[in-house]
């Protein structure tokens, strides 16, 4: 073998010991005649030193560069007293260089690889050096070790991996698709899966029971820090369980995850809320429960006042005026306030009123505000005393159409809470049950499946298919984790007749029901199972465990925000003859 240990495996068990060494330099030092170079591979550095007195080895030392890829045989001995390193792993020792290769040369590098302030797209362009650094070494080991400890448990809980297909049938309920033209059938496509949906549907069917992968899923959407045009998924799905007992058994699953990967605990129980609770109190379904800050309802105190921002809400249909208290916020300048106010304007509110509490006894001479002189004191009253404001508190307001009011006023409690230190510290997961199990589309003005059309009504909700879809709620949840969502299921829907009913209320006909779904309805009418499952964002899941700030930092080989690999260069145009022999022709560029 071309090396008896990797450079992070020193220690001072190995004094006196020759060792082989293969790894890459970093920053070679010529110290007084004598050359010390740190050599790094995946478990670490070693310090490895080269004498004069070697005249043919200190010669290959002196031409040795940064990231030159070397190979080095000597004595490990103890380092010097007051050059030992505490920090290091090997900080107690180092070793003297007997023989000295070098395997390969580099040329200059575009950066170097302890510089903590790169910019993004340089990281991209040079991904190979970037993995080569060690936060990038030590996240994907951690990814490793993560999907390790993803299969142990689901192992040892009966779970089967199979594969499933990645050309698939196009059903573009969901996301945009990536679709795929075929060479053998011209003028048609496959589609990337945006999941495995349908199969692990069809393998309950199937018989077995209980299934997993962790799997590449493909969606061609806008990106974000948490999301990528392919990202990876662990997806599970059982039979002949409920719906608790699935979110007990995935709860276990991710604890374990967790402290197995990366050595967090987290608490046990996860705390369960509505997702009509988490809407009301925060205004997003993935709240971050670090976070104590809670909005609170004023739509029925405010219909009567003359402020019409409050009252013009408060009296429509679909209308929501809501408050948050911030502790403290008194102490606001102006400049602070305002600036809120163009953070809620970015997300679609139109303004941002505030009251800012100085004497809670003095009702309406106490409050700091534009807006108190329209809103009469009993309204006042019933404000302060809803949100339990203090002496030295203020008080934002939300109004308008209730979907625009929770997303912006979600996304200020959040802004608030950690700009002004409110936060917690450590984990705080829940899960989030009883969504809605369809949203109505104002421009189609029909309605949608929020999660997805397989998903069961909850026991009784049956009835609302047809008179009332939009008081169905579903079996359905999410586990949320320090305000990401880092996974989500449902309980199936499993008996024909309820899924012809859910289709009728989606207004999916029975033609395009054969078209999209023939297969998957073929399969329940023998004799399928009652069963459900989750699907867990596995990027997401190691991006909070290594405290890194975008899923990027997890993935060997991510894309830019345009989807880009400035790697490779992906996507780029291919040549005509294969576009030809997919029967594809591009439109001619219109001339000047």
């Amino acid at each position: 073998m071309m090396r008896t240990h990797y450079c992070g495996e020193l220690s001072a068990a190995l004094i006196d010991r020759t060792v082989t060494l293969c790894g890459w330099a970093n920053r070679p030092r010529d110290h007084g005649g004598v050359i010390f170079i740190d050599l790094v591979d995946r478990e670490g550095l070693a310090q490895v030193v080269c004498h004069p007195d070697r005249e043919s080895l200190f010669k290959v030392a002196e031409s040795v560069r940064n990231q030159f890829v070397l190979r080095v045989t000597g004595k490990v001995r103890c380092r010097i007293e007051g050059t030992i390193n505490p920090k290091l792993r090997t900080g107690e020792v180092e070793v003297v260089v007997e023989e000295l290769e070098i395997l390969n040369p580099s040329a200059p590098l575009p950066f170097q690889l302890d510089d903590d302030n790169l910019n993004e797209n340089t990281r991209l362009e040079h991904r190979v050096l970037d993995l080569r650094r060690e936060p990038m070494q030590r996240n994907l080991r951690l990814r490793h070790r993560a999907a390790m400890a993803v299969r142990k448990f689901l192992d040892q809980h009966g779970f089967v991996d199979i594969e499933t297909p990645v050309l698939y049938k196009s059903t573009p309920e969901g996301a945009r698709e990536f679709l795929v033209p075929s060479r053998l059938h011209p003028g048609q496509f496959y589609a990337l899966p945006q999941s495995p949906q349908l199969f692990k549907q069809l393998l309950m069917v199937a018989g077995f029971d209980r299934y997993y992968q962790i799997v590449k899923c493909f969606r061609d959407e806008d990106l974000r820090a948490d999301r990528q045009p392919e990202f990876t998924q662990i997806d599970i799905e059982t039979s002949f369980l409920a719906e608790e007992d699935i979110r007990r058994l995935m709860e276990e699953l991710v604890r374990q995850v967790f402290r197995e990967a990366a050595g967090i605990e987290l608490p046990s129980p996860f705390p369960v809320l509505t997702y009509d609770e988490v809407m009301r109190d925060y205004g997003v379904d993935k709240p971050d429960l670090r976070v104590p800050l809670k909005l609170t309802e004023l739509t029925d105190v405010v219909r009567d006042v003359e402020f019409k921002v409050f009252s013009g809400p408060a009296n429509a249909e679909g209308g929501r005026v809501c408050a948050l208290r911030v502790p403290g916020g008194g102490a606001f300048s102006r400049s602070e306030l305002d600036g809120y106010g163009e953070f809620a304007k970015t997300l679609g509110a139109k303004g941002l009123a505030w009251i800012k509490v100085n004497d809670r006894s003095k009702v309406p001479e106490g409050l700091q505000s534009p807006i108190v002189k329209n809103v009469h004191a009993k309204a006042l009253e019933s404000i302060l005393a809803r949100t339990n404001a203090a002496n030295g508190d203020v008080v934002f307001f939300g109004a308008g159409e209730a979907t625009s009011v929770d997303a912006y006023m979600g996304a200020m409690r959040d802004k608030i809470g950690h700009d002004r230190g409110l936060a917690e510290e450590g984990w705080r997961p829940l899960w989030v049950i009883d969504f809605p199990m369809f949203e109505f589309d104002p421009e189609s003005k029909q309605w949608k499946a929020r999660h997805h059309p397989f998903t069961s009504p909850k026991d009784g909700h049956e009835k609302y298919l047809e008179s009332n879809p939009g008081q169905a709620y579903a079996k359905a949840y999410d586990m949320v984790l320090n305000g990401w969502e880092i996974g989500g299921g449902s309980v199936r829907i499993h008996r024909p007749e309820i899924q012809q009913r859910v289709f009728s209320a989606l207004k999916i006909s029975k033609e395009e029901q054969r078209a999209k779904f023939g297969f998957l309805l073929d399969a329940l009418q023998y004799g399928a199972p009652p069963h459900g499952g989750i699907a867990f964002g596995f990027d997401r899941m190691v991006t909070l465990m290594a405290g890194a700030g975008a899923i990027r930092d997890v993935i060997a080989f991510p894309k830019t925000q345009r989807g880009q690999d400035l790697l490779t260069g992906a996507p780029t145009e291919v040549q005509e003859k294969q576009l030809r022999e997919l029967g594809i022709r591009l439109r001619e560029k219109p001339k000047d």
